[in-house]
């Protein structure tokens, strides 16, 4: 893809050019790896590294135009610089133009909130498949065009690659593309220059203050996508959640709400509740769904909400919808043959936590046992370490704190941050195994038919990440084989 640079970057808010811009470039990257002849090349400043320090690496593997904030102290006479502002946010407005404006050729609707983004946006891709559309997603699972599967790194991936699968699912005939918005990717302009028609909110809690430091931050990053909307978008939001009308304030996108608990413009009901499914009464209509939880009575009403806003008709939207099942590690369901109930879940924040539990809760009978296998990632947010130990303890009749992805850190040393939160009068049902496939053996072995085992943490991952390595691991298989080996 060859593509003029002077057009490129025509009209784009530059604070100077330096050497002769009347070039072709065949391709983008801020990484200095890939920088080679005909690349333009970012140098963005990163959370780790500044990608100012390897401009000389870039001009050596041929690069011969760059895009930064400082202009290096000596200039090669070969080179195009272009001195901006803010390197991450001209690269998006460089990036759409330079794969077409894709976003402006399909409708591009947007999740955010701290859970649940992940079922909203499958969800609405899989409904919308059974509407017969070409549809795109990207999310923390996975991405995908229609029925082709593209592993994903990222919750919201670098708006290069962004820019280049929204292109790809245009060229493949999509119509629409459903993708989760994460704080991290908002705070970094990862979305910057797309042009969406729509965007929910589902909810927000304590996460990712390793990041944003505060609880404010982490509200306003996620703000910053309804406050770039709009006048042809509409946003709608959680009204039952404390900070959902926040999202709302300043968008220049026309508003809807939705909730369970408050007057909303759309409404649901939980009529019935149980480990099979649930019967809701969504905008006036009963009917039976497959997903378990109040916290998915939430996800199904915003997935509807946003389909009726994409024009579909709302008996078919609901009929569609009581078709689909679950999303992989989102309340994934392992059944023993002696009757053992295990539970799979991407819950990895104290809230996401507390409400798989009561769900659970809500559903279990008295003389059921609920085992909870749960562990925190390394190298994030310490502070919510003895907050979900503590949840875990107060709402499961055992507990067993064990490892997620330690990461670089010590898995002892996450525990103990863990075990801190662990009230004196839980201390007698609280185990400790650093291993995790050693305390779901455990929890296996201590059920009884009937029983429901809790494994959270890591839902959909296939792998443990220890000291750099990512070793496979899959949390639904490991509960599948210790089902079969203390069967047999």
């Amino acid at each position: 893809m060859q593509k003029d640079l002077i057009h490129i970057i025509e009209g784009l808010a530059t604070q100077q050019i330096v050497g002769n811009a009347q070039q072709s470039i065949s391709r983008l990257s801020f990484d200095s790896r890939q920088a080679k002849a005909a690349t333009l090349f970012f140098a963005v400043k990163g959370t780790q590294v500044d990608g100012h320090d390897y401009i000389p690496q870039v001009i050596a593997a041929g690069c011969t135009v760059i895009v930064c904030e400082s202009l290096p102290a000596i200039l090669t006479e070969s080179i195009c610089y272009i001195q901006v502002l803010n390197v991450s946010v001209f690269m998006a407005q460089v990036a759409a133009r330079f794969y077409g404006n894709p976003s402006q050729e399909l409708k591009l609707v947007a999740v955010t909130g701290t859970n649940g983004k992940t079922t909203v946006a499958t969800l609405l891709f899989n409904l919308f498949r059974l509407f017969k559309h070409d549809v795109g997603l990207l999310s923390t699972v996975q991405n995908q065009i229609n029925e082709t599967v593209i592993p994903s790194t990222h919750t919201t991936p670098d708006v290069i690659t962004l820019n280049a699968l929204l292109r790809q699912m245009v060229d493949s005939g999509c119509s629409y593309c459903f993708m989760e918005a994460s704080s991290h990717a908002i705070h970094q302009n990862r979305i910057a220059g797309l042009h969406f028609a729509g965007m929910g909110f589902t909810n927000i809690s304590h996460d990712h203050l390793d990041y944003h430091h505060t609880f404010d931050a982490y509200i306003k990053a996620k703000k910053l996508l309804f406050d770039g909307a709009s006048d042809d978008a509409f946003a709608i939001t959680n009204k039952d959640d404390k900070n959902g009308l926040v999202m709302l304030q300043n968008t220049r996108a026309t508003r809807y709400t939705y909730g369970i608990k408050q007057m909303a413009d759309f409404k649901a009901k939980i009529i019935e509740n149980d480990f099979n499914g649930m019967l809701l009464q969504l905008d006036g209509e009963e009917a039976w769904f497959r997903l378990v939880g109040n916290f998915n009575a939430y996800n199904i009403l915003l997935v509807y909400s946003i389909a009726y806003l994409l024009g579909k008709d709302k008996l078919e939207i609901i009929q569609n919808l009581s078709r689909l099942g679950s999303v992989k590690g989102r309340f994934d369901y392992v059944r023993s043959d002696n009757g053992i109930i295990g539970i799979v879940d991407y819950a990895h924040t104290p809230d996401a936590l507390e409400n798989v539990l009561k769900t659970i809760n809500e559903v279990r009978s008295g003389n059921q046992q609920l085992i909870t296998v749960v562990g925190c990632g390394g190298n994030r947010d310490k502070a919510k370490r003895p907050i979900m130990a503590e949840t875990a303890c107060e709402l499961s009749s055992k507990v067993i704190l064990t490892s997620d992805n330690p990461r670089e850190e010590n898995p002892e040393d996450i525990l103990n941050d863990m075990q801190a939160g662990v009230p004196a009068l839980h201390f007698k049902k609280t185990l400790r195994i650093s291993d995790r496939r050693e305390a779901i053996k455990t929890a296996v072995s201590i059920a009884n038919s009937g029983d429901v085992i809790l494994v959270a943490g890591k839902g959909h991952e296939n792998y443990q990440e220890i000291k750099g390595v990512k070793y496979p691991f899959d949390d639904c298989a490991e509960l599948s084989q210790f089902f079969k080996l203390f069967q047999s």
